[in-house]
């Protein structure tokens, strides 16, 4: 059976449980039983999420810098695709969160709306205005490195579309993508050290979906800049504890994030060696991970710990498809998405606006 699934029976429970119960892991421990494939209906679930809001403008966290009065202006006239999804890197990934359930499930009687989107937004005039924005000198960091490497994975998946819309669109988000490889190729050799954060500045998360467009694009030049890099920052690095994560609001896990991208670029044996030494817990066929508690999902911060579950999902089943002997942490991933699935929805912004992407994303990449 394809490791695309869901666990529907943890989800039902889930769902029908009191929240003292939603918050203890250990009802997690029997959950990988009966388990099914993505359907139509678990993807019109999550595609609602950035169909309501990707063309919602308020509120908005713009998070540029401000030059002079001239850049007092609202989310749409900076940012004429992404302004919508309260900031501009949510706008990118519920863009990808569209594409990525269209190629899927082509049929979804959704369709209709996001190519609506897709064609009003995806324009080469738009475009201009976004690159305008990065080319401000004020603003030549702006979203480094999460919200660059969130484009390039939405042009990845534009690029390896055979739709004749699609084509159009990647055309015209392209030059956008060709200023991001850039500003990585420019920004890498000055990182002396990696971001080992556990939100969104964190290095080994940018370079995972970064060396993935590189790949999917065939872009030999730009993944070989990305593997150096890669191994300079972090094939010295040994005994990374898990135990310090996570911290209050986390949505990704360090040690997981270098393990993950460690693994995607290193030879089978090369790998177990390091791991070996970065994560030797691992191992351990009874490893467990408790799956972060949420106690305010209406509190933007504190949320993150859902999606730090769905992260860590992406990351436990890339480690354990890349050694034989970590089959068991296949397990610990599921119990992670189990454990926060039941909460996405349209209930609260803070929330909704992002989380779907997440959960697309470790759904589809186990």
């Amino acid at each position: 059976m394809s490791r695309i699934f869901l666990t529907l029976f943890a989800c039902t429970v889930l769902l029908s449980c009191d929240n003292s119960a939603k918050n203890n892991p250990s009802n997690l421990q029997n959950t990988t039983e009966n388990a099914v494939l993505l359907d139509t209906t678990e993807a019109k679930r999550i595609m609602a999420l950035p169909l309501h809001c990707l063309e919602t403008e308020y509120p908005n966290k713009l998070g540029q810098v401000i030059g002079s009065a001239q850049d007092l202006k609202s989310p749409k006239q900076l940012h004429p695709i992404f302004y919508g999804c309260f900031d501009w890197h949510s706008s990118v990934h519920g863009y990808w969160s569209i594409v990525k359930i269209l190629k899927t499930f082509p049929d979804l009687a959704e369709s209709k709306q996001a190519r609506l989107i897709l064609n009003d937004k995806l324009t080469a005039a738009h475009v201009e205005q976004e690159i305008a924005f990065f080319l401000d000198a004020n603003n030549t960091s702006f979203e480094r490195t999460y919200g660059w490497a969130w484009l390039l994975q939405l042009q990845a998946e534009l690029l390896t579309w055979k739709d004749p819309e699609a084509e159009k669109w990647a055309a015209s988000l392209q030059p956008l993508a060709n200023l991001l490889v850039k500003r990585y190729e420019e920004y890498l050799p000055k990182l002396v050290y990696p971001i080992r954060s556990g939100q969104h500045d964190n290095s080994a998360f940018g370079f995972n979906l970064a060396i993935d467009y590189a790949r999917a694009v065939q872009d030999s030049a730009f993944e070989s800049v990305l593997e150096q890099h890669i191994k300079r920052l972090f094939m010295k690095d040994k005994s990374c504890s898990i135990a310090f994560e996570p911290s209050g609001t986390d949505f990704l896990s360090p040690c997981l994030e270098e393990a993950l991208v460690m693994a995607k670029i290193l030879p089978e044996e090369d790998y177990r060696t390091w791991l070996k030494g970065f994560m030797p817990d691992l191992f351990a066929k009874d490893f467990k991970l408790e799956p972060g508690i949420v106690k305010d999902r209406t509190d933007g911060k504190l949320v993150h710990l859902d999606g730090l579950n769905f992260s860590r999902a992406t990351c436990l089943n890339g480690i354990a498809s890349k050694l034989p002997e970590l089959h068991h942490l296949h397990e610990q991933a599921t119990n992670h998405l189990a454990f926060s699935l039941p909460h996405i929805s349209n209930d609260d912004y803070m929330g909704s606006h992002w989380l779907g992407t997440f959960a697309l994303y470790a759904i589809t990449h186990q």
